[in-house]
């Protein structure tokens, strides 16, 4: 069962398909178990990173410890 149309959002922040495979990996590992809330947070993350507030980069850059 699809959520949410996440896809769309991507491509209207031009998420080039092989970060995107990153971001949903790393989304997955934080909701390993639940399709909505793992949908919910790519979208929502797709639509910080459309309208400017996240950049795509440092979400993916593992954090310095």
């Amino acid at each position: 069962m699809r959520y949410f149309d996440y896809e769309t959002v991507a491509r209207e922040a031009q998420i080039p398909s092989d970060k995107m495979a990153k971001l949903l990996l790393l989304i997955r590992q934080e909701f390993p178990k639940d399709d909505l809330m793992y949908e919910l947070h790519v979208l929502r993350a797709c639509m910080a990173i459309r309208d400017g507030h996240l950049d795509l980069e440092e979400v993916l850059e593992p954090k310095a410890a």
